[in-house]
């Protein structure tokens, strides 16, 4: 299996659907039924998985996938999540403003200062927006905002996004830290990977 790092989520599994081992699927892409598209998926065990069927179901696909045959076989994958490599996924058919998530990870948030800030170690979703996780060098790590407000720039080629630190809940007007941050809709539409805004559960 490619480094964790080169994994991008495309689905986690829900509940089997039927006796004949399909199993529901939340899909986190754009195009939900392009999971059968990019070749095998896998998951964090390095178990590869191959697409036979896929279809759309409301807020889910349902899909069957290579050598699962039964209901038993489809409720034992209940909660695997579902990884591609980063290489599989096409960049031809990405706007200026779109990018893959997976391809914010490692880049350094910096400020119209150049102070930094950390290096995004992580994308989270809890209901209420994208939100970007910074590691920072001996401190503890944090969250803010992934909005048009508070990531004003992203340089995928320099490696850097460029923050307001009031907005991002990183600094208050006194240049003090501020006591959180609020949560907006994603500064740019990421594809292809574990965009959490899909809605519904797959279970």
């Amino acid at each position: 299996m490619a480094n964790s790092d080169d994994m991008v989520l495309m689905a986690t599994i829900g509940a089997p659907h039927g006796v004949r081992g399909e199993l529901r699927a939340k899909p986190y892409s754009d195009n939900p039924l392009a999971l059968g598209k990019y070749g095998a998926l896998s998951d964090m065990n390095g178990r590869t998985y191959t697409v036979k069927t896929i279809r759309s179901a409301k807020n889910v696909v349902v899909m069957r996938l290579s050598g699962v045959d039964t209901r038993e076989a489809a409720e034992k994958l209940k909660g695997v999540s579902l990884y591609v490599a980063r290489d599989c996924l096409p960049d031809d058919d990405l706007d200026n403003d779109e990018f893959y998530q997976a391809d914010l990870i490692g880049l350094d948030t910096r400020d119209a200062q150049d102070k930094t800030y950390g290096k995004v170690s992580a994308i989270h979703n809890f209901g209420g927006g994208d939100i970007l996780e910074l590691a920072v060098p001996g401190k503890r790590s944090v969250m803010i905002p992934f909005s048009e407000t508070s990531v004003l720039d992203i340089d995928l080629e320099a490696g850097i996004i460029t923050l307001e630190p009031v907005a991002a809940g990183l600094t208050d007007t006194d240049d003090e830290p501020g006591p959180g941050s609020r949560r907006r809709r994603p500064a740019s539409r990421a594809k292809g990977d574990p965009a959490p805004d899909a809605k519904g559960d797959a279970s």
